[in-house]
């Protein structure tokens, strides 16, 4: 029985919805994220980086940086960029991109159906970031950034949503990465009570995307016993047969000590190998490929050398047992230096390049996963490998501000 509210949402002028709302931070690159803080004053990245351009700056992540800012949000408030919703409401919000449409509600939704396994994980998260993120919001008092919840909506669920967006919509603007971002209001009492009913029939709910956000969210609310609005988080929920799902690449930077021809000795140990004429993408979940010194590999994990049970014959966790661990000696993936997460999303000429310009490193394509091993993993209660799936929609921050 899942449990969502309606709550009062801090958002955008009508008029600078476009210019405030931004991708996470994390996701510019330094050069782009510069030339946004320039030339863009409305940009909620101003917020998050509230010292550009200063002199003296704060210690990332320190409590006197967070202090700063909660200050500009505040001052983004004092000088009407944003604004807080006088009654409590759903919001339906859609993205329509290359990849696809997605869209599903906006709401806060209870922390405690994450602690009791009704919201379901399939990635481990690190304690140290859970505790920065808390201290987070024990200063700011806000999420600006949804977690992203995939389930199967009932059949009203649908209506309510078809229904709504045959209206004119409150947002409706392009971003540069073109993709058109539309968002509703629902704030009649008898739907909202509708949506908050047919969710209790929902017992199954998976994270998709954010789940540091909300396993600090859990910390928050321990230590906010006698405080409503800490019992819930910003959520989106969105059909999980909507989503997209991409492969992450891994790119390692050297296969030192080996070389070319002693890596591809250690591959066909495990692995069926195949030179290629050009590149050609894995086509099951029991094939990756590789490039490595201007050639492209297509590899097949020997049947007889994976277990039977269901994580092991992961795309994944073939890469991460039989290449990472076995032959290139990286046992934990978060924290070396040696491996890059490429998201699947981008042109394989970006990995390539890469390659090209280094001449000890090695690209691996993986297969994508699919909803129902992500979902299988969660019901498992197991966990996949660091960076298994590179998920679509990126949600903006600042777009529907859930206060504290």
């Amino acid at each position: 029985m899942a449990n969502l509210i309606p709550f009062k949402a801090v958002r955008p002028q009508r008029d600078k919805v476009h210019l405030l709302c931004s991708r996470p931070f994390y996701t510019y690159k330094k050069s782009h994220l510069k030339a946004k803080l320039e030339s863009n004053p409305y940009s909620f990245l101003h917020v998050i980086n509230p010292e550009f351009n200063a002199l003296n700056k704060t210690v990332p992540n320190s409590a006197e940086r967070f202090v700063l800012v909660k200050n500009k949000y505040e001052e983004f408030k004092k000088n009407k960029f944003l604004f807080k919703d006088e009654v409590a409401q759903f919001y339906i919000y859609r993205q329509t991109t290359e990849f696809g449409i997605f869209q599903g509600i906006i709401a806060g939704t209870s922390v405690q159906d994450y602690q009791s396994n009704i919201i379901k994980k399939h990635e481990n998260t690190i304690q140290n970031r859970e505790n920065i993120f808390k201290k987070y919001l024990d200063i700011t008092n806000f999420h600006a950034e949804p977690v992203l919840l995939a389930y199967n909506p009932t059949k009203l669920i649908k209506q309510i949503i078809a229904q709504n967006i045959l209206e004119r919509p409150e947002y409706e603007f392009t971003t540069t990465d073109r993709k058109v971002h539309e968002l509703w209001l629902v704030n009649q009492p008898d739907v909202i009570s509708k949506i908050q009913e047919e969710f209790k029939l929902i017992n199954n709910i998976y994270i998709a995307d954010g789940h540091h956000r909300i396993a600090s969210s859990s910390i928050y609310q321990q230590s906010k016993h006698n405080h409503f609005l800490s019992n819930y988080f910003l959520s989106f929920f969105i059909d999980q047969k909507e989503l997209k799902i991409f492969e992450f690449n891994r790119y390692i930077n050297s296969i030192y000590p080996l070389n070319e021809e002693e890596f591809l000795e250690k591959i066909k140990i495990n692995f069926n190998l195949k030179l290629l004429e050009e590149h050609q993408p894995p086509s099951s979940k029991m094939e990756l490929s590789i490039y490595l010194k201007n050639k492209w590999y297509l590899i097949k994990i020997k049947p007889q050398k994976i277990s039977n049970d269901f994580k092991s014959q992961l795309n994944s966790q073939i890469v991460s047992d039989f290449i990472l661990k076995d032959i290139l000696n990286i046992k934990t993936t978060r924290k070396n230096r040696n491996i890059e997460y490429i998201k699947g999303n981008q042109p394989i000429e970006f990995l390539v390049n890469k390659v090209d310009n280094n001449k000890m490193s090695l690209a691996i394509q993986l297969y994508p996963h699919k909803i129902n091993e992500i979902t299988t993993m969660a019901d498992l209660g197991d966990a996949m490998p660091a960076k298994s799936t590179w998920i679509e929609p990126k949600l903006r921050s600042g777009l529907t501000i859930y206060e504290y």
